[in-house]
């Protein structure tokens, strides 16, 4: 259903390794991500999902298709202690290094080094992976026509990294570069129809606004918090304004010309 809807278009699945340890870094913007992963690998990809995700009415699915939860907002070692686990058994675990959904198209979030210290303590190669086409995916509860894309780079071992600070090198100098270069690559790259418009010579000039538009890698955000905690942080910005409103002292009306009384 997933491949037919959404035309799923997937590139680079020989570099996920048959057998044995991985990890697939990903970008995020859709719930559905890690299901799309799944059709890229006929191995079970474990991942990460928040608690309040798996509490819900179709927790038992999820749970099912490899999910298992995580506490976002904090340092759950629990979860992590799970994903180790997998990877010392020789499983499969897609981590999301934004470690949120970032849903604007042009942009990505700062990656965490949750993936790099696992990687580095079980030996694990990360595999860069990019995933486009998943934001703004519903049209309220239906989803939209799009085509998503899939591309996953030549894999990184932890051992090429040098001494130092080698978490952070691993994440930010070797794997997301990868991933913001290859998620660019796939913005740009044009769909079936613009493909046939502008062969015809229709619709060049919005196939080279495209291009144009996606050109280079996207832009950086900084670390994004989880949609819950946004959503706390702008409620209590909205009732502190408006405790200001209340609480401030009213100016004084001057009396006007024509309400001042006569002499």
């Amino acid at each position: 259903m997933l491949r037919g809807w959404f035309r799923v278009r997937i590139t680079g699945a020989e570099h996920i390794p048959a057998a044995g340890p991985a990890i697939i870094a990903p970008n995020h913007k859709n719930f559905l991500d890690p299901f799309f992963l799944g059709l890229a690998t006929r191995r079970h990809v474990r991942y990460m999902a928040k608690a309040e995700l798996l509490q819900g009415p179709l927790g038992w699915l999820f749970l099912r298709l490899g999910a298992f939860p995580v506490h976002r907002g904090q340092s759950d070692e629990e979860a992590l202690e799970t994903a180790r686990r997998i990877l010392d058994d020789g499983g499969l675990v897609a981590m999301f290094p934004e470690g949120t959904r970032v849903e604007q198209a042009d942009a990505l979030g700062s990656p965490r080094h949750g993936a790099g210290r696992l990687a580095l303590e079980t030996g694990a190669p990360i595999i860069p992976t990019a995933i486009s086409g998943t934001s703004h995916l519903w049209r309220g509860a239906l989803p939209r026509l799009k085509r998503v894309q899939l591309t996953f780079a030549k894999p990184v071992a932890p051992e090429e990294v040098a001494a130092g600070d080698r978490v952070s090198e691993l994440i930010d100098q070797r794997v997301w570069p990868v991933v913001q270069e290859e998620y660019g690559r796939l913005r740009a790259t044009p769909g079936v129809i613009a493909a046939g418009l502008a062969a015809l010579g229709i619709g060049g000039g919005l196939l080279a606004s495209r291009r144009l538009e996606s050109r280079g890698r996207p832009r950086l955000l900084g670390k994004v918090e989880s949609r819950r905690i946004r959503r706390q942080s702008k409620r209590q910005r909205i009732l502190s304004a408006s405790r200001r409103l209340v609480m401030s002292p009213r100016p004084k009306r001057t009396a006007r010309w024509w309400r001042r009384p006569r002499a």
